[in-house]
């Protein structure tokens, strides 16, 4: 049996259950119950966020894919070249391990933003600090994330030395487990601590700054002995939010609770009185820089959604132009 159930396991005729484990240009690498299968990639939909995507769930036969199946929850990021589409990571995930090697201060808005997208998706956030063979205090860099990940859990593991007890109650047979990280936080080494032998190929880190090379170079789903499910991810150098003002909500929960205490409703949380954010920086509550990256952030998404109406206004405008010219060719005598 594969690991893990489909939301919605009703198959067409003829068609057999599969886990999508890799996507290439052209073709599919699925799992099946009686093993792996290299199928033709489906057309590319209109909506990029309808694209197949690693940990889907299919229905195939020998020779194609005829459908993917509802989807419980998707990773989704912007698309890295600014405009107003989106990329599907992974989906059907139900824990995201949001890697930060521990190689220097730990990257606390980076961590922010990839707990942003995690919420948003819908499955559950871990922090891991990874690489603590490396941290001469390890106790203060969990302190310094703490205030920055609440409602996630902060764990630290050490993946070089096969110490990583602290994932073990997420990594259990059936769950899907998602890695986010940037390259050099030790994510493919996690894995393969986690299956107890190397699957994924590893690369030493540049001591100048700590950053890693691109080991992995595409996303990959990866079954562990225990028959839990991992998704590898390339490191992501730069990480654009898509609609995740729900996910931005969770990541900064304690600031939309101070807001709403706020004695104004529209408080720019500057210089207003009543404002009990500005009052619990004051008090040393909530450190200034979580305030400067949740307007940055918010910034960000009431940007996308600009350019995502004026991308839709010009998509409907270039369908009305296209119509009229069809129209005029037709009755032209």
């Amino acid at each position: 049996m594969l690991p893990g159930s489909p939301l919605d396991p009703a198959l067409p005729d003829g068609t057999v259950l599969a886990r999508l484990a890799r996507v290439d240009r052209s073709a599919y690498d699925v799992l099946t119950d009686t093993g792996h299968r290299r199928l033709p990639a489906l057309p590319a939909p209109r909506d990029p966020l309808d694209a197949p995507t690693v940990g889907d769930w299919l229905a195939v036969t020998d020779t194609d894919v005829r459908c993917v199946l509802p989807r419980r929850t998707l990773l989704v990021r912007g698309a890295s070249a600014g405009t107003s589409t989106a990329q599907p990571l992974a989906a059907n995930v139900d824990v995201v391990l949001i890697c930060a090697g521990l190689t220097g201060a730990p990257p606390v808005c980076r961590i922010e933003r990839l707990l942003t997208l995690s919420w948003e998706s819908g499955a559950t956030p871990v922090v891991v600090l990874t690489k603590v063979d490396l941290c001469a205090d390890v106790e203060a860099a969990v302190r310094a994330v703490l205030p920055h990940a609440p409602g996630a859990e902060v764990v630290t593991v050490s993946a070089a030395n096969r110490d990583v007890d602290a994932l073990r109650p997420y990594v259990v047979d059936g769950a899907t487990i998602a890695l986010l990280g940037s390259s050099g936080a030790g994510k493919s080494t996690l894995v393969n601590a986690l299956a107890g032998t190397d699957v994924m190929a590893t690369g030493d880190i540049r001591q100048v700054d700590g950053k890693g090379r691109h080991t992995t170079s595409h996303r990959e789903l990866v079954v562990l002995p225990n028959r839990a499910v991992v998704v590898d991810t390339p490191g992501l150098r730069g990480v654009a939010l898509h609609g995740a003002e729900d996910g931005l909500s969770r990541a900064f929960s304690e600031l939309e609770e101070l807001a709403a205490a706020c004695r104004f409703a529209d408080c720019g949380h500057d210089s207003e009185p009543g404002c009990a954010i500005t009052a619990s920086i004051e008090s040393g509550d909530v450190p200034p820089a979580r305030l400067d990256s949740w307007r940055k952030l918010h910034r960000e998404l009431a940007f996308q959604a600009r350019r995502t109406d004026a991308r839709l206004r010009a998509e409907e405008k270039a369908k009305f132009k296209q119509r009229t010219k069809d129209y005029r060719s037709a009755i032209r005598p």
